[in-house]
């Protein structure tokens, strides 16, 4: 029996005849302690000064605020809620879109309105028990220890081998957050030869794709699609896969089939306008962008890409003759909440005016002159570097705004920073048949590869001298300077010869100019991390 009067609970809710009655609700099973908020903002901020045993939670809060989804997101990212507190998702609205995009965020339980007093409580009767049993991995999980989250699944499975079903993804994640990989593929495919589960299917598939399994991960999406078709996690797996195997059509298909079931995820709807995007259908990007920029308002997720992406979508629909004044105006919106929500990222401020500019350009040359201006005015002193997509799109842009000069050298200042990937290089020379910028950096990647195959080798003074060769050529590509850190730092005590140390600390400064998007910045905060523990 669940001991109400020792349990805390948080009611939020924008009615409030229905925060009394479930309070009332409450009162009567015997919970002293009530609290009741009416936006997502007010909880967050509740539980962020106190600990809630139970939060039943709303999910529509009313438009321009936050939703249920994103106030879990919130809790869960900033650790406002504990493992062991039980989150109960409520809802009114009990359709397929609502109901799956609620549930994609693993909620502990979803109620649709209307209930009453003993429904209410058999549900948290069961929560409860199931919470309880699983205390002990519970507390690891808020202690972020994946080895004594193992090591609590194991000891509760000897306790009890039928509590072994609930604690197997409890063991999947903590070998995954551990990099136990082969350990982990076992366990999935032990899961999987006993009963299907789509988690396991989502994470096999992920793990697969990861060591560069193309092939079988795309065999094992389509196979768990096949039993699980309302699973959207899958579709964005498949469409990731295909995305690698230069398909992107499918993946495009696969992608709207995903947003059809679970149309509110933000990320998902910013991958589907990116996609699509490239993919040239500009009617479908306008709207993914569309769509990402509206639900992302109140989300932590939000992202200047999406609107920077939709006014790209709808200037790519525009006719010869420009653009109608419908889509002037929504490209205006869309751009001056980039500017005006990010005064101090240079980059953001340079390519919302080139993209104005680019929107202006037939309707009116004089402004958009005006704004090249402004933005070739920022990029010259600006220091961070752009993403490589970011950058490929700026140099289109300034060529189509009469800036040939400032366009090739945008062009060779990605190849410097990311001449090492092929895909890049491809994009740089959709735009320039200069030899001086698409053979720049050979030379430098030779001498990198050479570097890598000397460091695995165990030869580290070779190999530095190998990535120093390399830098010299290209002193602001990434991936050569992260190798370089690397290679100085690799075996450092705490005597690491001075000299090593500082040219260590500037490759990491150089490679602090990129922007946290990129798939490497981990990498580099580790390396980060360690050179300034010397």
């Amino acid at each position: 029996m669940l001991a109400y009067h020792q349990k805390s609970f948080l009611i939020v809710d924008d009615f409030s005849d229905f925060r009394s009655s479930v309070r009332s609700m409450l009162r009567e099973l015997g919970v002293k302690e009530v609290d009741t908020a009416d936006t997502g903002e007010v909880a967050l901020r509740m539980c962020s000064q106190k600990r809630y045993d139970f939060i039943l939670q709303d999910y529509h809060l009313g438009d321009g605020k936050k939703n249920g989804q994103q106030v879990l997101e919130d809790l869960m990212i900033e650790k406002l809620i504990s493992h062991e507190s039980i989150f109960v998702m409520v809802t009114a609205e009990s359709s397929q879109a609502m109901v799956l995009s609620a549930l994609e965020h693993e909620p502990d339980a979803y109620l649709t309105k209307p209930f009453n007093r003993a429904g209410l409580a058999q549900r948290l009767e069961r929560l409860q028990q199931r919470k309880t049993l699983l205390k002990p991995i519970m507390q690891a999980l808020d202690r972020g220890k994946p080895v004594e989250v193992l090591n609590a699944c194991i000891a509760l499975c000897r306790q009890d081998p039928r509590y072994s079903p609930l604690c197997l993804r409890y063991r999947a994640d903590a070998l995954r957050d551990m990099n136990q990989n082969e350990v982990l593929e076992r366990l999935y495919n032990s899961i999987l030869a006993d009963r299907p589960l789509p988690w396991a299917y989502v994470g096999l598939g992920r793990l697969l794709f990861k060591r560069g399994q193309v092939a079988q991960a795309k065999a094992l999406y389509e196979k768990a699609l096949k039993v699980f078709p309302m699973m959207p996690g899958l579709y964005d797996g498949l469409a990731d896969v295909l995305v690698a195997q230069g398909n992107s059509k499918s993946a495009q298909r696969v992608l709207e089939e995903a947003v059809r079931l679970s149309p509110l995820a933000v990320r998902r709807q910013s991958l589907l306008g990116k996609l699509a995007m490239s993919n040239e259908d500009f009617d479908t990007a306008a709207k993914a962008y569309r769509q990402a920029v509206s639900q992302g308002a109140q989300s932590r997720f939000k992202d200047p890409e999406s609107n920077l992406g939709l006014a790209h979508a709808l200037i790519s629909k525009g006719s010869e003759r420009g653009l109608d004044t419908r889509a002037r105006l929504e490209i205006n919106q869309t751009l001056s909440a980039v500017a005006k929500e990010n005064p101090s990222d240079p980059g953001l401020q340079i390519r919302a005016r080139l993209m104005k500019a680019t929107s202006l350009l037939i309707n009116d040359a004089e402004t958009a002159d005006k704004l090249t201006e402004q933005a070739l005015t920022r990029l010259d002193g600006m220091e961070q570097f752009m993403s490589a997509d970011a950058a490929l799109l700026v140099a289109k842009q300034l060529k189509m705004l009469g800036q040939a000069q400032a366009s090739d050298s945008m062009l060779k200042n990605c190849a410097e920073i990311y001449g090492d990937d092929p895909a890049v290089m491809r994009g740089i020379a959709k735009q320039t048949d200069d030899p001086a910028i698409l053979n720049s950096g050979t030379a430098a990647a030779d001498l990198n590869r050479q570097g890598v195959r000397s460091y695995k080798a165990g030869a580290l003074t070779e190999a530095r001298e190998l990535f120093r060769g390399a830098l010299l050529l290209q002193p602001k590509n990434i991936s050569i300077a992260l190798n370089m850190a690397q290679a100085l730092l690799h075996g450092a005590t705490a005597d690491l010869d001075p000299g090593l140390l500082e040219e260590c600390r500037k490759c990491l400064k150089m490679v602090g100019l990129m922007p946290e998007s990129d798939s490497r910045y981990p990498r580099y905060q580790k390396l980060q991390n360690k050179a300034f523990e010397q």
